[in-house]
């Protein structure tokens, strides 16, 4: 299956995916990385792997079709399949949502639907859930829709939140999970065992 990814930072996520495909764990091939910042260390890391790395922003457009068209030719010139959103600051436009309905992947630090939103991102969210003073928080792997965390969700775990937890002591063990899962989540679509009924994803069984 060929994969792009979008990303706006160091590109974690994206290695954790990279080393899966390298120890045939996940049957798939990273065709293009797309991030909004050009100095992302995820194009840095797709350039190191031999991974097309597009730096493509709409600041450097004049208007917003140009933009989508743009994103668009790139995917479709590389027969992209799925979509994967590892740490992109962006919200994506919805046409090309409606491009690759159901094809689009995004992980969040936080088990939804709690903690999630505009402005849910990053430290943001791991400062938000100890303020709150939850006991668990977690990992969550969802579908992209036309709202922010809003899709079906693929995929869960729990992680423990520490009464001497900072953000920033949080957030490193909340990542550890999301490299485990990621691979894990993309795997399922890879193998065709993803159906989705309504707001509900069904993972079918072996048999």
């Amino acid at each position: 299956m060929n994969i792009a990814v979008f990303a706006s930072g160091r590109g974690s996520n994206l290695m954790a995916i990279l080393n899966a495909i390298k120890e045939g764990k996940l049957n798939a091939r990273i065709s293009v990385v797309i991030s909004n910042n050009s100095n992302a260390g995820a194009l840095e890391i797709a350039r190191a792997n031999g991974i097309d790395a597009l730096h493509i922003s709409r600041k450097q457009f004049s208007s917003d079709e140009d933009y989508v068209n743009r994103i668009l030719c790139e995917l479709k010139s590389r027969n992209i399949e799925l979509i994967v959103l590892a740490g992109y600051m962006k919200k994506i436009p919805p046409e090309i949502i409606r491009e690759y309905p159901n094809r689009i992947l995004n992980i969040h630090p936080a088990l939804l639907p709690a903690f999630g939103g505009l402005g849910m991102y990053g430290m943001n969210v791991h400062k938000a859930v100890i303020d709150y003073g939850v006991k668990i928080t977690g990992v969550t792997v969802h579908i992209v829709d036309e709202e922010y965390d809003h899709g079906p969700i693929v995929m869960q775990r729990a992680v423990e939140v520490r009464d001497d937890d900072t953000p920033e002591t949080l957030a490193e063990r909340v990542l550890k999970v999301e490299h485990e899962i990621y691979p894990q989540a993309i795997k399922l679509f890879v193998e065709g065992k993803v159906k989705i009924s309504g707001r509900k994803v069904i993972i079918k069984n072996e048999n």
